[in-house]
């Protein structure tokens, strides 16, 4: 191997393990919803979010096979809500507040349009206070499977009632629903959307 594809390859491991930074503020600093909110209108272009214990999460940009999976996935996801006309789906740029007044921007979302209705305009055009009826997750190669899980997890404890969380590393998913434990299913070319999104089915190819 020569020194340039030595060193090509040095930077690829460096960004395929570049995992989310973490900051600690509590007990120094308490963000309160208000501050962390101006802290990421003030800075638009950092993907951040706020978990439970108050520590202040920056979130690594994803890359490109990572990116053109989750378009995929977003995009049926939305091809299927215009259909249904039941909700609204949202993608990975949107943040909640959950009810444990942690802020998490799933890479996937949907809400009851009766659910979302309740909401005041103010809150529907900030980080809505409302926890989705379904989220998703995309595992890239900088994502800690645990840390997932754990977020998967929290959602449920939040209030939202199906999650998928889909690894294409491991070609898996695992299926999260507020009456029972994760369902892990290994290398499914579909899954459907049940109760929660009724008659909705994401082929997974192009995305597992």
């Amino acid at each position: 191997m020569s020194l340039s594809q030595s060193k090509l390859s040095s930077s690829n491991q460096e960004v395929t393990e570049n995992m989310n930074t973490i900051l600690k503020l509590e007990p120094i600093i308490h963000l309160s919803p208000e501050q962390f909110t101006s802290i990421c209108h003030a800075n638009p272009k950092a993907k951040l979010e706020l978990t439970a214990k108050g520590e202040l999460v920056i979130v690594s940009p994803t890359g490109g096979e990572t990116g053109n999976r989750n378009i995929k996935l977003l995009a049926r996801l939305e091809n299927w809500t215009e259909r249904d006309g039941t909700g609204l789906a949202f993608d990975s740029s949107t943040m909640f507040r959950f009810p444990n007044k942690a802020f998490r921007s799933p890479d996937g979302a949907w809400i009851q349009l009766s659910r979302w209705n309740t909401l005041t305009d103010e809150q529907k055009r900030t980080f809505p206070p409302i926890s989705p009826d379904f989220v998703v997750e995309l595992r890239s190669p900088s994502d800690s499977l645990k840390e997932l899980r754990e977020k998967m997890q929290e959602y449920i404890d939040n209030g939202v009632r199906l999650g998928w969380l889909i690894d294409p590393i491991n070609k898996q998913v695992e299926i999260y629903r507020s009456d029972s434990t994760p369902e892990t299913l290994s290398n499914p070319t579909q899954i459907e959307g049940e109760s929660i999104l009724p008659g909705f089915i994401l082929g997974l190819d192009g995305i597992l």
